[in-house]
């Protein structure tokens, strides 16, 4: 083993000589590390270290860049096991959720934002931004905006379309919030791509302590059993693997779908009236939620606790729905709901 290491050392010499000068800093670092390569992976050869070498040389030449330096990409994983690389920060982004947006935005970044979808209300600047299309957007229109980069929610963005993007190598990162946990790793991963780090970290850590709070206030109270209702017909609530469904939890509720198979199931009226929720909550919001009929028409369940108790609110599903720097304000209207103040009768939770 020391004939290898003299063998890699006098190697190193022969080349450092011909590159720098005998007496520099750097030929004794290039002489160190070509003993410890050699001693290392030692089924490489001398000779196959002095053409590596060499050739990375002719790139550094070629590229105007030093032999030994590496232009290192940043690496990205997104929540469909996906990698992407972005070898600067985005100067162009567009973003396909309101969630994002509002991260975006709330760190910061707002200025960066290129593109929105319609939906994409808040912050009010938000609105002046050019808009693209929601569940399908054009690629056209895509393009047309220049992005660096897509930031997209992961159940929206069509298998073909994101062939077509990655065909003209625009990288496109997807999301799916299914916890809590996550909405906060979307901010800290966002953050991060468009080197916001410290005001990502600062917005996390201020939204960890809002839900502390909310949480140790509901601690003692007896769960409360609740259907949050996304749509009536056919009927779909939250269930387990979904954000919202931790929320519930979190707000001192039980969710009455929480042996459910789904994150977004469908429920019979067998099992509602079987589970007789205490409480129902609609979201309602300008872009999205239950409309005023579709509330009314679960006046007919006369049977169930929640209407006969007339505990039937509303909730913001800007507030709730979006998996973003809201959701503690959304947080706290839950647990208002489910656990009103001894002093104050409960929540309406309108928006």
């Amino acid at each position: 083993m020391c004939r290898i290491a003299r063998l890699a050392c006098s190697l190193a010499r022969a080349l450092c000589g011909s590159l720098f000068d005998r007496d520099s800093r750097r030929h004794r670092i290039i002489g160190l590390c070509a003993c410890v390569f050699v001693l290392d992976a030692g089924a490489v050869s001398a000779f196959d270290f002095e053409d590596s070498l060499m050739k990375r040389r002719q790139q550094g030449i070629l590229t105007g860049m030093p032999f030994m330096t590496h232009v290192s990409s940043r690496s990205f994983i997104d929540d469909t096991g996906r990698k992407i690389q972005l070898a600067k920060t985005p100067r162009r982004i567009v973003s396909l959720a309101p969630s994002i947006t509002e991260t975006l935005f709330a760190i910061g970044a707002g200025g960066l934002v290129a593109g929105v979808t319609e939906f994409c209300d808040f912050p009010p600047e938000a609105s002046s931004k050019p808009k693209v299309g929601y569940a399908n957007p054009n690629v056209e229109t895509l393009v047309a905006l220049q992005p660096d980069l897509i930031l997209a929610p992961r159940e929206f963005l069509k298998p073909d379309l994101l062939a077509s993007l990655d065909h003209l190598h625009i990288p496109t990162f997807l999301l799916e919030a299914r916890a809590v946990e996550h909405i906060f790793s979307h901010i800290q991963t966002i953050g991060k791509m468009v080197e916001r780090q410290a005001e990502a970290a600062a917005l996390v850590m201020e939204l960890r302590q809002h839900i502390a709070v909310i949480t140790q206030r509901v601690r003692e109270a007896d769960p409360v059993r609740v259907l949050y209702v996304l749509n009536s017909e056919p009927l779909i609530t939250v269930g387990p693997g979904s954000f919202i469904d931790q929320l519930i939890g979190l707000a001192g509720g039980a969710n009455i779908a929480a042996k459910s198979e789904a994150p977004y199931p469908r429920l019979s009226m067998e099992t509602v009236l079987s589970e007789d929720p205490e409480v129902l909550i609609f979201p309602v919001g300008l872009a999205e939620g239950i409309s005023e009929q579709e509330q009314q028409s679960w006046q007919r369940w006369s049977g169930l606790s929640a209407i006969k108790h007339t505990r039937v609110h509303r909730i913001s599903a800007d507030l709730l729905n979006r998996p973003g720097p809201r959701i503690g304000q959304g947080l706290e209207q839950l647990a208002a709901i489910l656990h009103p103040s001894p002093s104050e009768p409960a929540a309406s939770g309108r928006p």
